[in-house]
């Protein structure tokens, strides 16, 4: 009984190493590889490139006073639409007191010299009338009394000018009101009421009191490197798509390409400005983030295969084509227009044909 069970504890420790020996034997060999099958196919080809960007109005000017002073009063707040003229805010003219003094003493002289002259006239007036002067005499009080009643006239205007900024025969055209000069929409006022401005002059650009836009003429401006600004002109549709609007395109007609680039990150860009075409169901605000999609080549109906199929050999494109199951034969073949994933096919394929791809792993 005892030899039986030695045996048989013999034969199964044998029979164990043998049939690790063949499992060991059977994963050490190499499985048959299998690859997946893929075909020809019709469809349209484009080759594009991207400009990045922002959404503009054609139309945007800085609204600056033409005195310096203190904001009175704003009119306006942002996104408000306003006319051309119409009134955006009121400045308040604080004086510098040498010029007011200066203008204080010239119209104090100006009255004393129109009351002498005026003395002067009345006399003279009473003794042409008499005929004791002629009266070529008699002219020369009357014009110095004239003269001397428009100087008066003209240091009153000039005291108030420096005072407030307007005179009582331009009441109207005070440079006091801050008026717009275009219409448009309000899209900022960087200022508040009480604010100090400085006016608009040779020397100074001065403070802006708005920003106003003519909203319903926008445009895209971006920019694309110089390897393909050869490849477009004006007059191309572009395909804008905008950061802020979601499932959106907006067409786009390219107006201008610069004639000189700027170098940005190492690479020379070029600026290009888009005409947009705008959707009355969505409000497109200045300032947008935007990409712009240039169409370079397109061809239609055309035969494609993925282009990570294509193998290179030397200077020649090839593929391999499925001859019997799983047994595959290179050919080579002409390729076309590539939008970088698909590529398109001129000779050496027919949409029966199929092409080696990717190995399946079993």
């Amino acid at each position: 009984m005892k030899k039986f069970l030695r045996i048989l504890l013999l034969v199964i420790i044998l029979g164990g190493f043998v049939w690790t020996i063949y499992f060991l034997y059977k994963k050490s060999q190499k499985l048959p590889d299998v690859f997946a099958i893929e075909s020809p196919f019709i469809s349209n080809i484009e080759r594009k490139t991207v400009a990045t960007g922002k959404v503009v109005p054609r139309i945007e000017i800085e609204i600056k006073p033409q005195v310096s002073g203190i904001v009175q009063k704003i009119y306006v707040e942002e996104g408000k639409m306003i006319r051309e003229g119409d009134l955006i805010a009121r400045v308040k003219i604080i004086p510098n007191m040498i010029s007011l003094n200066e203008a204080e003493y010239r119209l104090e002289t100006a009255r004393n010299n129109f009351e002498d002259a005026g003395k002067n006239f009345s006399r003279q007036k009473k003794m042409f009338d008499q005929g004791v002067i002629p009266e070529a005499e008699f002219q020369k009080y009357e014009l110095e009394y004239l003269n001397s009643k428009e100087e008066l006239q003209a240091a009153n205007n000039n005291l108030q000018l420096i005072k407030e900024g307007v005179t009582s025969k331009s009441d109207e055209t005070t440079n006091t009101l801050i008026r717009s000069t275009i219409s448009g929409m309000v899209l900022d006022i960087p200022v508040e009421e009480g604010n100090s401005v400085i006016e608009t002059n040779t020397f100074s650009e001065g403070t802006t009191i708005a920003y106003v836009a003519n909203m319903q003429e926008m445009i895209f401006e971006g920019k694309v490197d110089e390897t393909e600004v050869g490849k477009i002109k004006p007059g191309m549709i572009l395909s804008i798509t905008i950061g802020a609007i979601d499932n959106v395109r907006f067409d786009a007609v390219l107006e201008f390409i610069a004639p000189k680039g700027v170098e940005e990150n190492g690479a020379i860009q070029f600026e290009i400005k888009a005409a947009l075409k705008l959707d009355e169901n969505y409000f497109v605000r200045s300032g947008y983030s935007a990409n712009a999609d240039i169409i370079l080549e397109k061809r239609d109906s055309v035969i494609v295969i993925p282009e990570s199929l294509i193998k290179f050999e030397n200077d020649s494109t090839f593929i391999e084509i499925e001859v019997s199951k799983q047994v595959f034969e290179k050919r080579f073949i002409i390729t076309g227009l590539s939008d970088g994933i698909n590529i398109e096919v001129l000779e050496g394929v027919s949409l029966e044909d199929k092409i080696k791809s990717r190995k399946i792993t079993e």
